[in-house]
């Protein structure tokens, strides 16, 4: 889908770093006109002149004002990022400077940039496909290591390069069937249908595999979601402060000091976890500020990755762990049983051998907590962060492998029914299908619209 038919062979403007005060702040246009604009506001140098990649330090003026003293970074077509002309020009960190600079840009004809446009460019010229294309948002996005390993991997196009493999086996197979059909009169076959049945076999365990991925490379984009349940008193704050080694929440001995939830986020190994503080869970409380806040805990332990139960190992009874174990297990609820306050008695924990998974610690003394961090590691992550293969991290690239999978499925059991070769290549074309809207090979305007439009403006 060219630039052209979808009207986009404008120049077009935007701010690329972060808006606010800074040291430097760079503005970057790109399209057809875009050395020839800049270079009328840059009179130290004839733009048009010079090579691609290369570096320009002078004053941008327009008429007699001086706007600013700059850095041009020239880069030609098709050598830049976008396959466009493209000018980045490094100002001075003043927001009203980079608004006259861009102004006097956009008096030339030149247009503001939509969120994403440069980057959804860059893929309309071929620069890279549309899974490397949101890898860009991805990285941008990055919060820990692993998620920046998981986007760089797949914005050098790790995860095309999968898929790409896939594709080229399915086209060449797609090519044969279909020259079968050419020949239908002739009753031939040209595909070797044992080839095809091992090639089918081998791809749905590829396949699978990165679906199985999407839960880890979820966890490594979004986090984990950890709500930290007990009844009041259990030490959920002092927990969340130990944790957080700071005083984030408030900490007393009156009972139902947490009225409402307090959520931070804690990275352990490079993954974070979003810790939720909630109001202790009692059954009665006359307080309807505290019921409201018990009410919220619930919402939030429904809707928790994990939740961490954490009882005082003084003053809980086997019974009433193994009533909230089953409730978790009727819920499908998963969690992790904590014993707190160990410290005042250490023989408290031999009482909770039907346990043999709870973790005890003394969140006040700081005992037993980075057990507890390897515990949820070991609970909520399954897989290698730090592997060097493809993770599947973005929702609409796992609900288009799901239905590669079904049709790949579909291609199984028409070889396994012996369909005719017509029925076979239309399988086929929808497994390639799938495979075509995950890298870009298939796409429309709007979707297109929808992916680009969650970019930053200036990327």
């Amino acid at each position: 889908m060219s630039q052209q038919l979808m009207g986009w062979d404008d120049t077009i403007v935007a701010l690329a770093t972060p808006p606010g005060i800074g040291a430097i702040g760079v503005i970057r246009v790109s399209g057809k006109k875009a050395i020839e604009v800049v270079n009328a506001l840059f009179p130290s140098k004839d733009l048009q002149q010079q090579p691609s990649h290369t570096l320009h330090v002078g004053l941008l003026k327009t008429g007699a004002t001086v706007l600013d003293e700059v850095v041009i970074s020239l880069f030609k077509n098709p050598r830049s990022y976008t396959g466009e002309d493209v000018i980045e020009i490094s100002s001075h960190g003043s927001p009203f400077v980079q608004e006259k600079i861009i102004q006097a840009i956009v008096t030339r004809g030149v247009r503001l940039a939509k969120p994403g446009e440069f980057t959804q460019r860059a893929f309309l010229n071929g620069k890279l496909d549309l899974a490397q294309a949101e890898a860009v948002a991805d990285l941008i996005a990055s919060n820990t290591e692993a998620s920046r390993k998981a986007a760089l991997h797949n914005m050098r196009g790790g995860f095309s390069s999968d898929l790409s493999e896939l594709r080229e086996q399915l086209i060449r197979f797609s090519a044969m069937i279909e020259l079968e059909l050419d020949f239908s009169q002739e009753d031939v076959e040209f595909a070797d249908r044992s080839q095809l049945n091992d090639l089918i076999g081998n791809l749905t365990i590829a396949v699978q595999k990165l679906l199985h991925s999407f839960q880890l490379g979820n966890v490594i984009r979004n986090g984990v979601q950890v709500a930290i349940i007990g009844k009041p008193n259990a030490g959920k704050s002092t927990l969340l402060n130990t944790l957080l080694n700071e005083n984030r929440a408030i900490v007393s001995d009156i009972a139902g000091t947490t009225r409402d939830t307090v959520e931070e986020v804690l990275n352990i190994d490079g993954i974070l976890f979003r810790l939720i503080d909630t109001a202790g869970i009692r059954e009665h409380t006359h307080d309807v500020i505290e019921s409201i806040g018990v009410e919220k805990s619930l919402e939030k332990m429904r809707a928790a990755d994990i939740v961490l139960y954490l009882f005082d190992v003084n003053n809980t009874t086997v019974a009433e762990l193994e009533a909230i174990v089953q409730q978790f297990k009727q819920e499908a609820i998963p969690y992790l049983l904590v014993g707190n306050k160990a410290d005042v008695n250490v023989q408290a924990s031999s009482a909770f051998t039907a346990f043999p998974d709870a973790i005890y610690i003394s969140a006040k003394e700081n005992h037993g907590v980075e057990a507890l961090k390897k515990s949820l590691i070991a609970r909520t992550i399954s897989g290698d962060i730090h592997t060097e293969a493809t993770i599947v991290t973005n929702a609409r690239h796992y609900e288009a492998l799901q239905k590669l999978a079904t049709a790949l499925n579909d291609v199984q059991q028409g070889l396994d029914t012996h369909v005719p070769g017509d029925l076979l290549a239309l399988d086929i074309r929808q497994c390639l299908h799938y495979l075509g809207t995950i890298t870009g090979q298939i796409t429309n305007e709007d979707q297109l619209d929808f992916i680009f439009s969650k970019f930053c403006i200036g990327k």
